[in-house]
């Protein structure tokens, strides 16, 4: 092509790089030495559901133990130039951070350095993958509590990322996800398919809003752990 202009990618060229993606990964576990009891439990079909690990308190060690229980998907948030000054002058690198999820009740951030744009999203998405964390849904209206479809939270939550404040509250059925587009992907990662919110921060980081909306997924956890104790003791 004159002038050396590169092409627009296409859907073909999408559904392509999914599936060398695909092909990489199952090649990668194929391969997969564990070098931890839980690694060697999963690899061996010891365990094998992600709920069991999170019902028993494992920590999760190695990235290849959430792709083996796992399919997700990944969303880039952002990738940052950095300079750092040293005695032989400037040292550029690369800073990531990349949110992945299984659109069904787990998701995960994480961020990483390299010298290279690609390695540094690579890093991220493995500590991404060990920061994996469930996320309790729920019905979106008290006529839907005999329901077992959880397309919404539970209840209203709050969370909090710097000067950011992402506010979450349940919806019904046929909402959909009203929310700003910065922490719109944490959502859909998630597996939230109908709620409300609203954000507030004077930034334009888009990085926290997406650990203020992960935060405020968190605290439907912990709000249900409080409880859980409560009525442990009340007994």
């Amino acid at each position: 092509m004159k002038g050396g202009k590169r092409g627009k990618r296409t859907p073909e060229d999408e559904v392509e790089r999914l599936e060398r993606e695909i092909v990489r990964r199952e090649q990668e576990l194929a391969n997969w030495v564990p070098k931890t009891d839980l690694g060697r439990m999963v690899k061996s079909g010891k365990i094998n559901s992600i709920d069991e690990i999170f019902d028993k308190g494992y920590t999760i060690m190695e990235p290849e133990i959430v792709d083996s229980l796992l399919k997700l998907e990944d969303e880039v948030i952002e990738i940052e130039k950095t300079t750092r000054v040293v005695l032989s002058g400037r040292k550029f690198s690369y800073r990531a951070s990349v949110i992945v999820g299984n659109k069904d009740g787990y998701i995960g951030i994480g961020s990483a350095k390299d010298v290279d744009r690609f390695p540094a999203v690579n890093k991220a998405k493995r500590v991404a993958k060990l920061n994996i964390r469930r996320i309790i849904r729920g019905s979106g209206s008290w006529e839907e509590q005999s329901t077992d479809d959880k397309h919404s939270i539970p209840f209203k939550v709050v969370g909090q990322a710097g000067s950011v404040r992402v506010t979450l509250m349940p919806a019904p059925k046929g909402t959909g996800i009203a929310v700003g587009k910065n922490i719109r992907g944490v959502l859909v990662l998630a597996g939230v398919r109908d709620v409300w919110g609203k954000a507030k921060g004077r930034t334009s980081i888009r990085l926290n809003f997406v650990k203020a909306a992960i935060d405020a997924l968190d605290e439907i956890s912990r709000i249900k752990m409080n409880k859980d104790m409560e009525r442990k003791f009340a007994k």
